[in-house]
């Protein structure tokens, strides 16, 4: 009989164990003259078993704890897929950078034709635009106020998944003749290597004052 219940708890793991182990106790005739409850007590030969059982199991189920701890382990080759998207995206947004400083192309030329643009914090431009509306109700007239055009200089570019965040100062001379210099942080989803999605950060005072002081050239 014991060792048929070796036999039973090996193959049935933990949950077998605890199962087992509640059948085998022994009940004791002791009567409570106060009580119907009947006291049980484990069997010697039982908690033998299950010591040794114990033993076996722990020694048969490393390997699959092992093989456990392995699945949880982060994919390696999906590490080196995200990094190496990550670099990509990062790239691709820099050389709109280039191009936009060496006024070699047009750095909206980034954004898919179904993006959409916010523009944090409030004013008259704030707000959320597809790309062609931010184009005509935002990009156009401000450089309409500008006598020269916005040079970048990104001081970082980052990337984390989809998502590249670009922080640049940018410097200009309005129409009046003052310098229009501005900080800006821009955070673009990335797909297909296009942005989908971007956020502007900027200091919206500055950005208002340009709008409201100057007017656009006709």
């Amino acid at each position: 009989m014991i060792h048929r219940l070796c036999q039973v708890l090996m193959s049935a793991g933990l949950t077998g164990l605890l199962a087992v182990l509640a059948m085998t106790k022994t009940p004791t005739a002791k009567a409570d003259s106060q009580s119907n409850v009947t006291v049980f007590q484990p069997n010697n030969d039982a908690a033998t078993c299950s010591d040794r059982c114990l033993t076996q199991l722990s020694r048969e189920r490393s390997p699959a704890i092992a093989d456990v701890a392995q699945v949880m382990q982060p994919n390696q080759a999906d590490v080196q897929d995200t990094q190496t998207i990550e670099q990509r995206n990062k790239e691709i947004v820099q050389q709109y950078f280039d191009g936009w400083r060496n006024r070699t192309g047009n750095f909206f030329d980034l954004l898919a034709p179904e993006a959409t643009w916010t523009i944090t914090g409030t004013g008259a431009t704030a707000g959320t635009y597809r790309k062609q509306e931010l184009l005509d109700q935002v990009v156009d007239p401000t450089s309409a106020r500008l006598s020269t055009p916005i040079v970048p200089t990104v001081r970082g570019i980052w990337a984390d998944g989809d998502m590249v965040i670009a922080l640049w100062d940018g410097e200009a001379t309005a129409r009046d003749g003052k310098p229009y210099r501005n900080t800006y942080t821009w955070y673009f989803r990335m797909k297909d290597g296009k942005a989908i999605e971007a956020i502007a950060f900027l200091d919206m005072q500055k950005f208002t004052d340009l709008w409201t002081r100057v007017s656009p050239r006709n």
